[in-house]
């Protein structure tokens, strides 16, 4: 019996190492098929194609009305009443700032009683030279009599129409202590208060006409050579976010500033899409030249060192695709391809760091129609 149990145990023992070396495989072989595939989805999804670039210099500067309006004192006197605040509404013609009319009524009052007792001296004088004139031609007047009534009545009509001036002027006095609106806008900045003491400059409210926005912009002399009126503009605004808004190049300002030598140019607003702010910060560029050449968005491009790929899906798999990019667009940020890619490939436009080559994707209902097979990449 001893011998029997000393033979069987090395044939045991050699049966689990045979077990053993045998085991790993079998996983092995399932992991590599077991692998799920990439749900994709069509926002997952970007199509290369031929874009349109536009070139230019870089331009800055500020959205303003071009109908703007200051409203200063144009006599001194106290502020009464202010009826509009910053952002009221106005119509043309509408009253903005009272001040007060009480000197400017009295002197009114004052020029009309002037001008009518001119007035009753010169019919008063006409009547005599009428009937100074008779008696001269009835031979019962000298010359001298009747010269001497029309040169009173000369002088008294002379008075009138000093005394009538007068009036205008009073009544044109009185009128200036009344703001109103030049034009149909809104209320941009209120200077005073009911009670402050308005001399003649002081400024009283600022009106601007919303609809009337331009881009004034600034381009560095170096580069204004190119630029010309009609020219396209695409440019942001500090407080609208990514939004881009479109222009056109109206005027080129002949004379640069002698301080910062730049060039101002004038930008009119195109399209339904435009700011309402005057005077936020934007920045721009005005298209001097415009080409086709393939795009890849800059979500899309993976960056390892100096080299850059980009992930390609077809036939139902991923594949690491490398990329000559070169320049990017300044006015949608994306890269401008060189080589590595087709029109019609289609790429991952989020790729992660867990993406593998070769590895299987699968389209959801969305991306179905996105995945159709395009042109093979270079």
């Amino acid at each position: 019996m001893p011998r029997i149990s000393f033979l069987l145990i090395p044939v045991f023992t050699l049966a689990l190492a045979l077990a053993a070396c045998k085991g790993p495989q079998a996983p092995q072989k399932d992991a590599a098929t077991a692998t799920p595939p990439l749900l994709l989805a069509a926002e997952d999804i970007h199509t290369i194609r031929n874009s349109a670039l536009a070139s230019g210099p870089g331009i800055t500067g500020s959205i303003q009305p071009e109908r703007r309006a200051d409203l200063r004192a144009e006599v001194p006197a106290i502020v009464l009443r202010v009826l509009k605040e910053n952002g009221d509404s106005v119509r043309r013609g509408d009253l903005l700032v009272q001040l007060d009319d009480t000197a400017f009524r009295d002197a009114l009052a004052s020029a009309d009683a002037s001008s009518r007792a001119a007035d009753q001296a010169f019919e008063q004088a006409q009547r005599q030279f009428e009937r100074t004139k008779t008696l001269r031609t009835a031979g019962m007047i000298s010359a001298q009599g009747l010269e001497d009534a029309e040169i009173r009545r000369n002088n008294l009509l002379s008075d009138l129409e000093a005394a009538k001036t007068r009036v205008v002027q009073a009544r044109q006095q009185l009128q200036r202590t009344e703001a109103r609106a030049p034009f149909d806008g809104l209320v941009s900045e209120r200077k005073v208060s009911a009670g402050d003491t308005a001399q003649v400059g002081k400024e009283l409210l600022k009106v601007i006409d919303p609809s009337s926005m331009r881009f004034e912009a600034m381009v560095s002399a170096d580069q204004v050579g190119s630029v010309k009126a009609g020219q396209a503009v695409h440019f942001r605004v500090n407080g609208y976010g990514e939004q881009e808004f479109a222009g056109k190049v109206r005027r080129v300002n002949p004379a640069a500033n002698p301080t910062t030598r730049q060039v101002e140019l004038l930008v009119d607003l195109v399209g339904e899409k435009q700011p309402k702010l005057a005077g936020l910060y934007a920045e721009g560029r005005v298209e001097t030249e415009v080409r086709s050449s393939l795009t890849i968005p800059a979500s899309a491009v993976v960056r390892d060192g100096d080299s850059a790929f980009a992930w390609r899906v077809t036939d139902n798999k991923l594949k690491k695709v490398p990329l000559a990019i070169v320049e990017r667009d300044a006015r949608t940020g994306d890269f401008v391809l060189k080589s590595g890619l087709a029109a019609g490939d289609q790429v991952i436009r989020y790729p992660t760091a867990l993406l593998k080559d070769n590895q299987p994707v699968q389209a959801d209902g969305s991306a179905k129609s996105a995945m159709a097979p395009g042109p093979a990449g270079n």
